[in-house]
């Protein structure tokens, strides 16, 4: 009878990691560039500012190069360590049978947090650097200019076709690759390391929000890293965290495919939630009650 491996300790598979990433994003690049090319011809790899999103005509590059990005850096690592490790997807990473009323909660709690998560996205964006980093400050704001314009224009759907294809593209697919690779692969490796659950979901959650390089909107996505990895923690399946994930990323594709149905313009998306000072209290309320709910359904 053959003897079961055990697993390769935490740090040797947060390192495997690491090398899937590397691995997997350039070989995902490298098959959306040649797919790039054959679409549009060599003169559009001699040129890159098509990337700033400013013009409609290459969109489907973009589109293709996310979606290479989001399978080449998440969904290739996660699933090639659990091959490495010779384990199932599902057992690996707890997939476990979703409960429909564990499920509502999860959706609840999503959309009572999110005046709380706009609050806090409010003073984020206010943050002031001191004078002495001004040039880093700088930078930054540059970098979140050029992000916030390649997103408009990728936000930006003329018909119902383009509206699913984000849905796919932006919420379905960022959702399981992400919650695969931080709350499935490395808050387990951490959780192990650590020997802490509450160090390793919020050191996570610190990587998820940095990793997304969006310096103004990084306590929002800190917040928003560290509730999806309470929801896997609790539930034991990741199935809760990909859920809230899609739900979080799908309401930003809804609204500006709302905003976009009533003539309203993409840059006025901060202007079209206006809440009472008292609304973030409810909602931090209401979520922290949810959270606790939810705890105390999948106990």
């Amino acid at each position: 009878m053959e003897k079961i491996r055990d697993e390769n300790g935490p740090f040797i598979q947060v390192l495997m990691l690491v090398i899937y990433a590397i691995v997997g994003l350039l070989l995902t690049t490298a098959l959306g560039l040649a797919l790039v090319y054959l679409y549009y011809g060599g003169a559009i790899l001699t040129n890159m500012d098509w990337m700033a999103g400013k013009n409609p005509y290459y969109l489907p590059a973009q589109r293709i190069l996310l979606t290479a990005q989001q399978i080449g850096l998440f969904l290739i690592p996660a699933l090639w360590l659990a091959k490495t490790e010779r384990q199932n997807i599902s057992g690996f990473y707890g997939f476990k049978q979703v409960r429909p009323a564990v499920l509502l909660t999860a959706l609840i709690l999503m959309i009572c947090a999110l005046p709380l998560l706009e609050w806090v996205t409010e003073l984020n964006q206010k943050m002031v650097l001191p004078e002495v980093f001004k040039g880093l400050e700088q930078w930054m704001k540059s970098a979140e200019e050029q992000g916030m314009e390649m997103t408009k224009a990728l936000l930006k759907m003329d018909h119902a076709g383009i509206f699913i294809l984000n849905l796919g593209m932006i919420a379905l697919l960022p959702a399981l690759a992400e919650e695969l690779f931080f709350r499935g692969a490395l808050q387990r490796s951490f959780s192990r390391m650590f020997k802490n659950p509450h160090v390793a979901i919020w050191f996570v959650a610190f990587i998820f929000s940095a990793i997304h390089m969006q310096f103004y909107g990084f306590l929002p996505r800190l917040l928003l890293g560290a509730a999806f990895g309470y929801l896997y923690f609790w539930s034991g399946s990741l199935w809760y965290a990909i859920f809230g994930h899609f739900v979080n990323n799908a309401y930003a594709v809804c609204a500006a495919w709302y905003m976009q149905k009533n003539n309203i313009p993409l840059s006025e998306t901060d202007k079209t939630i206006d809440i009472a000072w008292y609304g973030y209290i409810i909602s931090a309320v209401l979520t922290f009650l949810l959270f606790r709910y939810f705890k105390k359904q999948t106990e």
